[in-house]
């Protein structure tokens, strides 16, 4: 066994530096994000403004000193959190009460409304309540009753008949439909409300039974186009079943779903296209760029003292001038790479998604010398206004497919020539995925029946045949 030593290496490490960690974080934040981010710093650092928060003061000779920097912060801070409290209780006196009907209600919350109104016993509203707990967004009972029942504590005694009945009276709930446990029921339940307006779409009591007996056993059949088949099934005629199917399509498959959509997202554009007569340029969207600075002030009266008595004054300066010189950096990056990205989608500007050509992370960092994860940053909820919408960069990358002439096309670009074709197609002779197939090899650009497939179903496109049973029901 050796003995112990010590021993003396020396070598290279890289580390992150504060300046540096915050310089990617700032990247990767989203526009949103970094409002916040920067909100928070003014709030918390003295040393850091907004250029228009301030008209520029000229440095008086009698300043006063370091020591009376740190009193004065302490005062305005408390000046200012009186001011806000009062504002905030003379708004409080001042706005009327809000209504009720004007505040955001979920679907549970609506249903429970509904269950108060009732005259049931507790045990009976707790058992709805129960129900209601376990329906998902659209609306749909997620568990069966056997599997609540199974959970519930054996000493309440609570039958399965119970749940049944308590899951009835939740169905006879608005909107019609909720508390199904499948599509099927979930539409006969909204052809069973007598006032519901879209049964005004049946002709009469029969075609109304046709729709029942479809929804009932023959969707599959109804969505695959076999419309005789049905037919032949059912004893009716053609005209009664696209009487049926017409009433059918009025109907709700999601009844919960307008009770819990979320907020709108709103993108805001960080750079801009604009069309210039020397072609397309990106520009920093200047709206959003945020005019912060060091309060000079203060900065001059720590001036170069190095007292450990000021060093927490010297932490927040040296904090502010990092945060100002990376929000810089980022946007100076975001430039960089959309100006690059532009370079490469000039056609898109003109042509739109069908002119969308192949590109990757390591085309961008190879060309402006960054890595591909600083790309990858500066691409993620970063948009472009364009003459196409507010995109977001990242949408922009693209892989690629071989054309006869040598060159590459990308996938969005297909995609686009695939859904123009079919806008184009006759209704009665919808295009096969075959024919699909031809129409490209016809512009050059040779790819195989199963890639059609694929980005017609991934755009959401039905089969030839269901795009035609539907135009003949339509």
């Amino acid at each position: 066994m050796g003995r112990p030593s010590l021993e003396l290496r020396m070598g290279q490490q890289l580390t992150l530096t504060p300046a540096l960690q915050q310089s990617i974080r700032l990247l990767q934040l989203s526009t949103l994000d970094l409002e916040a981010e920067i909100a928070k710093a003014l709030s918390e650092n003295p040393m850091l403004e907004t250029a228009d928060e301030f008209p520029a003061e000229p440095v008086q000779e009698d300043q006063p000193k370091v020591s009376e920097i740190e009193s004065d912060f302490q005062r305005d801070s408390l000046v200012a959190d009186n001011v806000v409290a009062r504002t905030s209780n003379d708004r409080e006196d001042e706005q009327p009460d809000i209504p009720e009907t004007a505040q955001q209600t979920t679907l549970r919350d609506y249903l429970l409304q509904q269950l108060g109104s009732l005259r049931l016993s507790r045990r009976d509203s707790a058992l709805v309540a129960l129900l209601i707990e376990d329906l998902d967004d659209d609306g749909f009972l997620e568990s069966s009753l056997e599997e609540i029942h199974g959970m519930l504590d054996p000493d309440l005694e609570i039958e399965l008949q119970e749940l049944q009945i308590a899951l009835t009276l939740l169905q006879s709930f608005d909107p019609p439909g909720v508390g199904a446990r499948s599509l099927p029921e979930c539409l006969l339940l909204q052809l069973r409300q007598p006032d519901l307006d879209v049964l005004t779409m049946f002709k009469d009591d029969q075609v109304l039974g046709i729709a029942r007996k479809v929804c009932e056993s023959y969707l599959e059949m109804l969505a695959a186009g076999q419309l005789n088949r049905i037919c032949e099934l059912l004893g009716c005629t053609l005209p009664q079943l696209q009487q049926a199917y017409a009433g059918i399509r009025r109907l709700d498959p999601k009844p919960g779903s307008r009770w819990n959509k979320p907020a709108a997202d709103y993108a805001i554009p960080d750079v801009i296209a604009r069309k210039k007569k020397s072609g397309w340029q990106i520009e920093l969207n200047e709206a959003i760029m945020p005019r912060l600075r060091v309060n000079d002030v203060y900065a001059r009266m720590l001036g170069s003292s190095r007292s450990s008595e000021y060093a927490a004054l010297q932490g927040q300066l040296q904090e502010a001038r990092w945060l100002i010189r990376n929000v810089s950096q980022r946007f100076e990056t975001i430039l960089r790479v959309s100006q690059a990205i532009a370079s490469h989608q000039k056609d898109f500007f003109d042509q739109g998604w069908v002119a969308l050509r192949p590109l990757t992370l390591r085309d961008i960092s190879a060309e402006l010398g960054l890595h591909e994860s600083t790309v990858s940053r500066a691409t993620t909820q970063k948009y472009m206004l364009t003459p196409f919408g507010t995109i977001e960069l990242k949408r922009f990358f693209v892989g690629g497919l071989s054309t006869e002439g040598g060159e590459s096309t990308s996938a969005i670009a297909v995609q686009t020539k695939i859904r123009e074709f079919i806008q184009a197609e006759n209704p009665v002779k919808p295009l096969s995925d075959a024919q699909l197939v031809k129409m490209l090899q016809s512009q050059g650009i040779t790819i195989a029946r199963r890639t059609v497939a694929k980005y017609r179903e991934q755009m959401r496109i039905p089969t030839a045949s269901l795009r035609k049973s539907q135009a003949g029901l339509s």
